[in-house]
């Protein structure tokens, strides 16, 4: 339960609109660097394996491997530095949390497609832009 206090307060410091994206979903999150009096962007991709909170504190966890290790990175949703949020390929997945695919090795690392008829995936596309 959110208190209304606590919502009116932390308004301000949410985003106009949240990327729309879903568990099991192959994302690039790009995020903003800053090193020394520099500022970039870089992007982090692999799959979304959780989603948890509300409001301000709303995270979401994406797994990626590299170099034959996995990696877990928490973002912020209505953080600053999270840039954009791409989805490139949708997870055709039965739960909330992915966490199974910690102890997943090879192919079976691997999110089944979820395959959308192009119009549908123009509907969504202008529904989540619209929102």
């Amino acid at each position: 339960m959110r208190q209304p206090l606590i919502e009116l307060v932390e308004q301000p410091y949410l985003k106009a609109t949240t990327p729309a994206f879903h568990i099991g979903d192959t994302v690039d999150v790009l995020c903003r660097i800053v090193e020394g009096d520099k500022e970039r962007v870089q992007v982090f991709n692999g799959v979304v394996i959780a989603r948890s909170g509300a409001g301000i504190n709303e995270t979401f966890t994406v797994r990626r491997i590299v170099a034959n290790e996995g990696v877990e990175r928490k973002f912020l949703i209505h953080s600053p530095n999270v840039v954009n949020v791409k989805v490139r390929r949708r997870g055709k997945v039965r739960r909330a949390k992915l966490f199974y695919l910690r102890h997943r090795i090879g192919k079976a690392r691997k999110v089944r497609e979820l395959r959308v008829h192009k119009r549908e995936a123009q509907e969504a596309e202008l529904a989540g832009s619209a929102a």
